[in-house]
């Protein structure tokens, strides 16, 4: 395979235009206000719109989605061109978020033409995407599982892909993806244009690339710090810090003077929901993205980070894939990164396009032979074991500017982002789930109603009991006559009681039964003594 490296860490490299992208994509990235291309566009670009397959190594954060979005985009046929809408490009992603992020640069791209992009991903309903299939789209981005599931259900074909892109193909597999992927990339023609980036270059990448690419090109954009602009744009800063002291820690430095949007890394969905809900309770406008919460949750949070409403984003390293803000100053590892390149990723958040940012990592005792292993591969210039740091340590505040004093919640005064609150959820998960979550029975409602849903009273054992017995059809069909309920202690009790309960109630006796008694007058005494209140009918009818 041919290579071409570059390590320039600046965006000096030439006009789009230049590199011989056509003049309508120019002018949509012109009103983007890009002109320039990074250093994998500046190699991918001309070499993809030749039709060869690339093979593209460079860390997130470098461009990359142009630097194979944009040479699809110039080589596929819009719908003013006389495209029949059956899709000629597919990219494959790894997690939602990064979809949704490749969705919307390749759409600005090629808005002066009118190309029509879909994100297909999991977590949502499947009728709106079938939709837009129907409609008609030119590229497609979608998650493996989503793709492989439409594909089935004949709503997807893939015959006319000439274009196949495998972004951040080393997460995907990670992941667990690569069946599906194998599978995918079988349906699609023997004769197109296969294009793969990847931060990392792992066996199990050269070996897919030896089945599926015909003589690849490696493009690579390497640097020897963890990001292409966080190198020399991002301050670098690790603390020592007690399990029970960092959320203190972290309160003070989000009210650092000049801090704007932060993202806080968390290891798992659990820790990371745990710190949200602390963060939210001391006055941080702050939201949450992690594999726990729907989709709906998910794109509002995004959406609240991306608008200002919210300037504090907690998320874990899957759901992070493809955030991709500008304005970001602040990055705070509340949890050490497990593997080199996960810090890498991390890091490059903030420091992008030439803006400076910060980011800061908390190590406990028990990170420290990996953060050793993190400093070595990435040859970081960082402390082994950095000082101990607590929120009363005069260090951590003169590293941050944090203002002397500053309060374990933020202040009222200072309280001036809208919120979560603000943002309006909007249901992308389709009309079925949102039934499931409105099935309870609202206030008000008789018991019978209520039990049946399943909605009675919180530990009335007897809703639930009907509810598993009769299901849904007990809405439907007719209820068997109830037995009395009511016990009557006279005289020899027990045996009244016994009696009483296993016969039917008096209105639902047959009319030969009350007639044979008409004339019989202990009988209607005995009828007198069972007669109920009007209380106890409704009782019976209703409950």
């Amino acid at each position: 395979m041919n290579e071409v490296n570059n390590d320039r860490p600046k965006n000096d490299g030439p006009t789009f235009a230049a590199l011989g992208v056509r003049e309508e994509t120019v002018e949509a990235l012109a009103a983007l206000g890009i002109e320039r291309a990074f250093a994998i566009q500046e190699y991918a670009i001309p070499i993809a719109l030749r039709g060869s397959d690339i093979i593209g190594r460079a860390p997130t954060g470098t461009g990359k989605t142009f630097g194979f979005g944009l040479p699809i985009i110039d080589q596929i046929t819009s719908a003013e061109e006389g495209a029949d809408g059956r899709p000629q490009a597919l990219i494959l992603v790894p997690t939602r978020e990064l979809g949704l992020q490749v969705s919307r640069d390749l759409e600005d791209a090629g808005k002066t033409r009118g190309i029509r992009v879909l994100p297909i991903y999991g977590g949502r309903a499947y009728e709106p995407q079938v939709d837009a299939l129907k409609a008609g789209v030119e590229i497609i981005v979608g998650t493996p599982g989503r793709l492989l599931d439409l594909h089935k259900s004949k709503h997807i074909k893939l015959d006319r892909i000439a274009h196949c892109v495998l972004d951040e193909a080393d997460r995907m597999l990670d992941l667990g993806f690569s069946e599906d992927v194998e599978k995918i990339l079988k349906l699609l023609p023997t004769e197109r244009q296969t294009m793969l980036f990847s931060a990392t270059m792992p066996d199990t990448i050269m070996s897919l690339s030896r089945r599926h690419m015909n003589r690849p090109m490696t493009v690579a954009a390497d640097v020897s710090a963890p990001d292409l602009e966080a190198a020399n744009n991002t301050r670098q800063l690790v603390y020592m810090t007690h399990a029970m002291n960092k959320v203190e820690v972290a309160a003070r430095i989000l009210q650092a003077n000049g801090r704007g949007l932060t993202i806080m890394f968390c290891r798992t969905k659990r820790a990371a929901q745990k710190l949200a809900d602390e963060l939210d309770f001391r006055g941080f406008a702050v939201g949450s993205v992690h594999g726990d919460l729907g989709q709906n949750a998910r794109e509002r949070a995004l959406r609240a980070f991306r608008s200002g409403k919210i300037d504090v984003l907690v998320a874990t390293d899957v759901a992070a894939r493809g955030i991709d803000v500008p304005d970001i100053t602040h990055v705070i590892n509340y949890d050490a990164p497990e593997e080199a390149e996960t810090y890498i990723h991390r890091v490059g958040r903030t420091g992008r396009a030439g803006a400076t940012g910060i980011a800061v990592t908390f190590l406990t005792w028990e990170d420290l032979p990996r953060w050793k292993i993190i400093v070595k591969v990435n040859n970081l210039d960082l402390a082994i074991a950095p000082p101990e740091t607590y929120h009363t340590s005069d260090h951590l505040y003169s590293d941050l500017d944090i203002p002397e004093g500053a309060p374990s919640s933020l202040p009222s005064e200072m309280r001036k982002r809208d919120g979560l609150s603000a943002e309006r959820e909007e249901n992308v998960e389709g009309d079925s789930r949102k039934k499931s979550r409105s099935s309870r029975a609202p206030r008000g409602k008789g018991r019978g109603e209520s039990d049946r849903r399943g909605g009675g009273r919180s530990g009335d054992s007897r809703g639930a009991g009907r509810e598993s017995s009769a299901g849904e059809s007990a809405e439907s069909t007719p209820q068997e006559p109830r037995t009395r309920q009511r016990r009557r202690i006279r005289g020899e009790g027990e045996a009244v009681a016994a009696a009483s309960e296993s016969k039917p109630a008096p209105e639902q006796r047959a009319p030969q039964d009350e007639g044979g008694a008409e004339g019989d007058a202990p009988a209607r005494r005995r009828r007198r003594r069972r007669r109920p209140t009007g209380g106890s009918d409704r009782q019976s009818t209703e409950g």
